[in-house]
């Protein structure tokens, strides 16, 4: 008998809406989340400027929210949660990918986490907690909003600079810690299986749709390479549902930290032999995407974590001298990278059929 169920369909911008309703029936969403309590859309903001396959596309956020209502799910209990980075910016991100426009139309409610009158408390795991307690001596802080909410998370298919890729598993790390997130990046695979016990504790239900209409290949979340492939997911099980887009890029799921110390933890199933897939035959699918690439600033941000520079790795990034980090990724990034490659690669893409979709949402 299979542990997990992961569908799987290709989609197309005429009929990508009526798919995500497709998508999240066929993985029988209504079994995992709970219609007596909110239910939190994660979004996906991993930077404020739209990049293709960087965050959560808007057809991706209104096929979701529209198959929630459409099944009688309550639009007062439905709302977007955002939070921000020392980095990226959640208000300009989401009217730059259009997550505003979305929320708006559907009229549900938009948390953004850190703001004022948002109450974070300190939360004591009951499970076994592997890094999180030695990051956080005095005590990990969470949103109390988000317990007793169930989640959808809402990542997208992507590369990433530090595991390899990143999906529904990564999505709660936005979510769950504040701005100091980045101090658990030497133990991310670890924080990501904490984070992954946390939410089975404090959420009555958990879901995933990722979206990889158009999937990112490279140094991720940011520098990647688009390309369009016209497939979206959705699982009840984050882990599972990560293991099968590591294998439709082109990885074994189980050789990447996270996803294999969860299935060992028993937190979801990353075993491809114990998954089922539903929808469509990807037993062939391989995107032969590369999980080793680095930029300018990733081979810096190893060399912090991992690298030579790690016995400095406090002082340069939890003392008062660490804004220099800040200053140094908003000068990569937004004014170098962005303006000088990732610029050209968004003007083709606009030339795609999902370009014009996205178009749409503009207007």
């Amino acid at each position: 008998m299979p542990e997990a169920t992961v569908a799987v369909v290709r989609t197309s911008p005429d009929t990508v809406l009526q798919d995500y309703r497709r998508v999240m029936h066929l993985a029988c969403y209504q079994d995992f989340l709970k219609r007596d309590s909110p239910v939190a859309l994660k979004v996906n903001i991993s930077w404020h400027y739209f990049y293709p396959a960087c965050s959560t596309p808007p057809w991706q956020l209104e096929g979701v929210i529209r198959t929630l209502l459409e099944d009688g799910y309550k639009r007062e209990s439905i709302y977007a949660a955002q939070n921000r980075t020392v980095v990226v910016s959640a208000y300009k991100g989401e009217a730059n990918n259009r997550h505003k426009k979305v929320i708006q139309k559907y009229r549900i409610g938009n948390v953004h986490l850190y703001e004022k009158g948002e109450e974070w408390i300190r939360y004591e795991p009951k499970g076994k907690i592997d890094v999180l307690h030695t990051i956080f001596p005095r005590g990990l802080c969470i949103p109390k909003r988000l317990i007793g909410s169930s989640v959808i998370h809402l990542p997208t298919m992507k590369t990433h600079v530090f595991t390899t890729m990143t999906g529904a598993m990564k999505n709660a790390f936005g979510g769950l810690i504040n701005e100091k997130r980045h101090w658990t990046h030497s133990v991310i695979h670890e924080t990501l299986v904490d984070l992954l016990t946390i939410q089975k504790e404090i959420h009555p239900g958990i879901f995933a749709v990722m979206d990889a209409t158009v999937a990112g290949d490279g140094p991720g979340p940011r520098c990647m390479r688009p390309h369009v492939k016209n497939y979206i997911l959705a699982s009840g099980d984050c882990v599972a549902i990560d293991a099968v887009a590591a294998k439709m890029m082109g990885f074994d799921p189980l050789s990447i930290k996270f996803i294999r110390l969860a299935h060992e933890k028993g937190l979801g199933c990353g075993d491809l032999k114990s998954i089922e897939i539903v929808g469509e035959d990807i037993s062939g699918v391989n995107f032969k995407f590369s999980g080793a690439e680095n930029t300018l600033a990733s081979h810096g941000q190893k060399a912090i974590y991992w690298g030579f520079l790690k016995p400095f790795e406090k002082l340069l990034l939890r003392t008062f001298i660490t804004p220099w980090s800040y200053l140094a990724s908003f000068i990569y990034h937004d004014c170098y990278w962005y303006q000088f490659i990732g610029r050209d690669r968004v003007k083709k893409f606009f030339s795609t059929e999902w370009g014009e979709l996205f178009k749409k949402y503009s207007r």
